[in-house]
C-alpha cells in the first residue's frame, strides 16, 4: 500500500500528474488546487491514498495530510466517489470545508462539479457534528504548507453551536447575510462572549461585520 511519494513531477494534466520516483512513473490523481501548486521538473512530496477496486488500482495525491483526511471523510458519504471528492477539494480548502459543514452551507458544496442540490444536502447532513483532525506531528507541516492558501484569520470552527448561536445565525440570515459569513461572525462573537444571549450575539456579530468593512 502506497502512503507517500517523493519524486519529480514529470507530467501535469487536467486531473492528474505523473510523479517520477527513481525512474518509475506513478500516475496520481489530484484536485485542481493541488495540481495548481505543482511544477513540472520540481521535486515534490505527496501524501497518497491508494484506492483498490476490482478492475483498477488508483493513486490520489495530496500536498497536506488534512486534505487527505477530508478526502477519506467525504468519500464515506453515499454518492461521493473519489472523482467527485477531488472536485470538491478543487473548490474548497480544508478550512472552507470545515466552515461549510459547520454552517450547513449546501451552496458551497454545490459549486463542485458532479454535486447537485440533493447530494450537497446529503453531504452537509451526514457530516454534521463530525470533525476532521490531524495528528500533532502533522500540524506544523500543514501550517507551513498552507500559509499561502489559507488566510490567517480563517477559523476552523466547531461543528456544534449552542442554541443561542444557532438562533443568532438564523436571524442574521433573515437580515440578508449569507449563512457562512453569519456563522463566522456569530462564532467569533460567541468565542469572545460565551455567556451572551441571542440579542447580544446578534449585536456583537453585526459589530464583527462592521469591523471587517472598516
Amino acid at each position: 500500500m502506497i502512503a507517500k511519494l517523493r519524486g519529480i513531477i514529470d507530467t501535469l494534466e487536467e486531473d492528474r500528474a505523473i510523479v517520477d520516483v527513481n525512474g518509475v512513473g506513478y500516475l496520481v490523481y489530484a484536485s485542481a488546487k493541488t495540481l495548481g501548486r505543482l511544477t513540472r521538473g520540481q521535486e515534490t512530496s505527496l501524501w497518497i491514498e491508494t484506492v483498490v477496486r476490482e478492475d483498477s488500482i488508483s493513486l490520489f495525491g495530496f500536498l497536506h495530510p488534512l486534505e487527505k483526511e477530508w478526502f477519506l471523510t467525504l468519500t464515506k458519504v453515499q454518492g461521493v466517489g473519489a472523482k467527485v471528492c477531488l472536485n470538491i477539494l478543487s473548490v474548497l480548502t480544508p478550512a472552507q470545508l470545515a466552515l461549510a459543514v459547520a454552517a450547513q452551507d449546501k451552496a458551497s458544496f454545490a459549486r463542485a462539479g458532479g454535486v447537485g442540490p440533493k447530494l450537497a444536502a446529503r453531504i452537509v447532513s451526514e457530516l454534521k457534528g463530525k470533525t476532521v483532525s490531524l495528528a500533532t506531528d502533522d500540524v506544523g507541516v500543514l501550517a507551513a504548507g498552507m500559509a499561502e492558501e489559507e488566510e490567517s484569520t480563517t477559523p476552523v470552527l466547531p461543528t456544534e453551536q449552542p442554541p443561542a448561536a444557532e438562533d443568532a445565525v438564523s436571524a442574521l440570515v433573515n437580515l440578508g447575510y449569507q449563512r457562512p459569513e453569519a456563522f463566522r461572525a456569530v462564532s467569533l462573537a460567541a468565542g469572545k462572549n460565551p455567556e451572551a444571549d441571542v440579542g447580544q450575539l446578534i449585536k456583537l456579530a453585526l459589530k464583527e461585520f462592521a469591523n471587517r468593512e472598516v
